[in-house]
């Protein structure tokens, strides 16, 4: 659709913008202000508008950072919004032009922050904010800020205030991923950390996740709009052609992004997993009150600090993520929730519709070449987080489900969601191993399979089918690279034999290959001691493809395992050869064989294994993979058009 822009509006011209970024000091109370701040605009809602308006504006702010160390213009622009922001906080009726006014002036201050941050130090970007304040300039503008999204109840009227609120601490917090340098050695990092706004913490987090729950739409006359009429002769010609056009009212829903659709609610979530994540995690006030939060309809002790915990509409949450689900920044605060706040685990695991929740994960691990690879693994872990619950594997196998579109390889007119489940991980397994080759994805996948596997209840032949198949994939290409291994290890020559040991990439896929078989193994084994009486179908597939296990009987690395698989063969073999006096039967009578002959299945005949069980453990210093991949997603969701992007990877080092 483009952009209303007009390509031939030169800003450079103007006298406003001129006297703004010259070298002239203009104190606090200069009446220009209210002419400068007079503008319409409706902000960007797409990265292509965001190049645009940064392209007109770019000469200005290069001339303001020249000038700024004299003039001193942008520290005085950034008192004026805390002044007039406790005039908001003071006041008891909405004023439509002091709203729109102070929309402006937080829009201007985060175009003039963006373009100091991603072209300055650190070090020079506190030297603009300060310039001769007698008290840090800095510290009032984030208490400010935060005193917006906390105490100002969002209204048609203040929404846009809100949200360029919540932008301008984004960029703020964009010095790491510009730095390059940890944060903990950040000073706006600090302020933000342990300024006076800490005590509100717990409140501004609440703030954030109302605001990710609500899902809140772009209000009627965002930006612009909303005061036009009041300022005919006020607002100056300064940027009032400077708009953005929207999508016409008849684009389809699915083409707009989550930002379009609310951008309140992905800045809110992106500001959060910034705040969650960064290397202040010892005593980081976001974090602690994010992971102590609880649920509104619960009665719990009176916390010992009030300020570490807040209560907050769980069922709201639950029904926001489950819609949300497919997204990248969802999916990681629902792992965070699932992993660090015991109790909203406790509250997902007592839903009865947790189905709502767990099919579309199940739909990004089935498009995972569409997805983010970080994507992928969160959605794993937060299964496998799931899977060491007893209770959600019962239940997911009572879960039935009807005509599962999505998944097109067969078709499903009736599958429980464990079942569903499997499937899903299944197919991921195989694409892991072919395509991204990572081995934590497949051991976190396997893991979670293996927690479930003693709850398997009523395998669908063609889940079965697919569990044996994983296990004849991955044993044919084991066999393969094995003897490739063997070949390449010894070269005859005459009758000396000559051991070369350049494979070691061979080995290691070898020995990964040893460890996907051996689980895979252990999962039927585990099934079959606790559930073969509830299996038939896979024991129906164990017998249809015996033939798969034969070449692992004498390998040390499996043969336990296939001792007990080939007790559950056998035994069944001969039933059906007594049964059918060594006559051909059909599958029905097969079927019918099984099921009579696990009735009088002796418990005691298959060897014991310890259970399968397996908890998730974050790895050590975890943030040196969440820093790069949050930023990655605020750079991607927030349109902001981040300049510089290759230093995301460096920001940790």
């Amino acid at each position: 659709m483009g952009t209303a822009v007009s390509r031939s509006l030169d800003l450079s011209t103007n006298e406003y913008c001129l006297k703004f970024v010259g070298k002239e000091a203009i104190s606090l109370n200069h009446p220009f202000w209210n002419r400068f701040l007079s503008f319409n605009i409706t902000p960007p809602t797409t990265r292509n508008d965001q190049i645009l308006l940064e392209s007109k504006i770019e000469s200005l702010c290069q001339e303001l950072l020249k000038n700024s160390v004299e003039s001193g213009n942008v520290s005085t622009l950034i008192r004026l919004f805390v002044t007039r922001s406790s005039e908001l906080l003071g006041a008891t009726d909405s004023n439509a032009i002091f709203n729109w006014q102070l929309f402006n002036t937080l829009f201007t201050i985060r175009c003039v922050l963006k373009f100091f941050i991603e072209t300055t130090t650190e070090e020079q970007l506190l030297e603009l904010i300060e310039h001769d304040s007698n008290e840090s300039n800095l510290e009032s503008f984030i208490e400010a800020l935060f005193a917006v999204v906390v105490d100002v109840p969002v209204q048609d009227t203040t929404y846009g205030i809100h949200l360029e609120a919540i932008t301008c601490l984004l960029i703020l917090l964009s010095v790491q991923f510009h730095s390059g340098q940890r944060s903990d050695n950040s000073v706006v990092y600090h302020t933000v950390m342990n300024g006076r706004h800490v005590i509100s913490s717990p409140l501004f987090v609440k703030c954030l996740m109302i605001n990710f729950i609500n899902q809140q739409a772009l209000p009627p006359g965002y930006g612009a709009g909303h005061g036009q009429s009041l300022v005919i002769g006020l607002a100056s010609e300064l940027w009032s052609i400077l708009t953005f056009s929207k999508k016409s009212e008849d684009a389809e829903v699915s083409e707009q992004s989550d930002f379009q659709r609310a951008p309140l609610a992905t800045q809110s979530i992106l500001l959060l997993l910034v705040l969650v994540h960064n290397w202040a995690t010892v005593n980081n006030p976001y974090r602690l009150s994010l992971f102590s939060c609880s649920n509104q309809d619960n009665n719990p002790l009176p916390p010992t600090n009030e300020n570490s915990i807040f209560k907050l509409d769980f069922q709201s949450l639950y029904l926001t993520i489950c819609k949300k689900a497919n997204g990248d920044a969802p999916t990681l605060l629902l792992y965070l929730l699932l992993h660090r706040n015991a109790s909203f685990k406790t509250f997902l695991l007592s839903r009865l519709d947790i189905q709502g929740l767990i099919i579309p994960i199940l739909k990004t691990l089935y498009n995972a070449p569409n997805s983010h690879s970080h994507h992928i693994y969160m959605s794993i872990i937060i299964l496998l987080i799931l899977s060491e619950d007893d209770v959600f594997n019962k239940t997911i196998h009572q879960t039935k489900l009807k005509n599962i579109t999505w998944y097109t390889e067969r078709q499903l007119t009736e599958i429980s969601l464990g079942g569903l489940l499997i499937l899903v991980i299944i197919r991921t397994i195989k694409y892991n191993m072919l395509k991204m080759r990572d081995k934590y994805l497949h051991t976190n996948c396997l893991a979670a399979l293996a927690n479930m596997s003693s709850q398997f209840r009523d395998l669908h032949p063609y889940i079965s089918q697919r569990l044996v198949s994983l296990f004849e994939t991955m044993a044919k290409k084991y066999q393969k690279l094995h003897r490739k291994l063997q070949n390449g290890k010894e070269i005859k020559l005459d009758e000396t034999t000559i051991q070369i040991n350049d494979s070691t990439e061979l080995e290691q896929d070898v020995n990964v290959l040893e460890e996907v078989l051996r689980m895979v193994l252990e999962i039927i084994n585990s099934c079959l001691t606790s559930q073969l009486t509830n299996n038939p179908n896979l024991i129906y597939t164990l017998l249809y493809n015996r033939q798969v296990f034969e070449a692992f009987r004498d390998n040390v690395v499996f043969q336990d395992i296939i001792y007990n698989i080939d007790i559950v063969i056998k035994y069944f073999s001969d039933l059906l050869n007594t049964k059918s006096n060594h006559q051909e039967v059909d599958a029905s009578q097969v079927l019918q064989v099984i099921q009579q002959g696990g009735r009088q299945w002796p418990r005691d005949k298959l060897a014991k294994f310890p259970d399968l069980k397996f908890k998730y453990v974050e790895e050590e210093q975890p943030e040196e993979f969440f820093i790069p991949y949050v930023w990655e997603l605020v750079n991607q969701q927030s349109v902001l058009n981040w300049h510089n992007s290759s230093t995301v990877s460096v920001a940790v080092c």
